[in-house]
């Protein structure tokens, strides 16, 4: 593909765990893919780790719980590219492991602002580009987690900002119809990546017991994120979960 016909993609949170791994699967797969995220040292590390067209990688910085970094970061990917294909809205926040009666309002807030208001403002901002852009549409694909099926203990503010990302999805799925937008969501549960490097040492379960849970490649996925990004627009996975198989999840845990 040449890079004039290249797709563009925006990955959040491009910076490590989830979304580098999508960011580096959809550029091996001809996109280009901007990089967003708070801190270009971060940014410039997934950029790096290209095997090849480190061009088609272009790191932005810029933070989805700030609407006016937001906006600067659409601007930025009209200006330069003209249209957007695909977001993969990634970036995530999570707060302490507490009872839910003792978590402080400020990390309730700021769990609030990134996980929900950051992914509303990152899919108005490209449900915007993609409305007015010729051809018309694109595809919008949310991170959901499996918290927005099942809980963890001592995790009231993650788990309900998940839960509020299916409402979100399935609103901008049916908005989107009349301009060829689609929206999708992953549910992704114990891949493994920095950020669950504690589940091999043991978490909380439902019955209070510590038990360490199996984890699955971040490669995985990465392959389920550019699969569905792949997709015609006449197509679209509404929702998708992929999981490590012997998680406590299903059943009784």
């Amino acid at each position: 593909m040449a890079a004039s016909d290249a797709k563009i993609a925006l990955v959040t949170g491009a910076g490590s765990g989830i979304g580098k791994a999508a960011a580096l699967a959809l550029h091996a797969r001809g996109f280009t893919v901007v990089l967003a995220g708070r801190r270009i040292a971060s940014l410039e590390a997934t950029r790096a780790a290209a095997a090849t067209t480190p061009e088609r990688l272009v790191p932005i910085v810029a933070d989805v719980a700030d609407p006016g970094s937001v906006d600067r970061l659409f601007e930025n990917i009209a200006k330069q590219f003209g249209r957007l294909d695909v977001l993969f809205n990634n970036a995530g926040s999570f707060p302490p492991p507490v009872p839910l009666e003792d978590l402080a309002l400020a990390d309730w807030q700021a769990a609030v602002a990134v996980n929900l208001t950051g992914a509303f403002l990152c899919a108005q901002g490209a449900y915007r580009l993609m409305k007015a852009q010729s051809p018309q549409g694109g595809r919008i694909i949310n991170n959901g987690s499996v918290s927005a099926h099942a809980p963890r203990p001592n995790s009231v503010a993650y788990t309900a900002t998940k839960h509020a990302i299916t409402g979100l999805t399935r609103q901008i799925a049916l908005d989107g119809r009349r301009y060829a937008i689609a929206c999708s969501q992953i549910d992704i549960g114990n891949a493994s990546t920095d950020m669950t490097a504690p589940m091999a040492s043991g978490l909380m379960q439902a019955d209070g017991s510590i038990r360490s849970e199996p984890r699955m490649d971040v490669a995985h996925v990465a392959d389920a994120v550019a699969y569905m990004a792949e997709l015609p627009l006449s197509a679209n996975v509404l929702s998708m979960t992929i999981m490590a198989t012997a998680m406590p999840y299903v059943g009784r845990g």
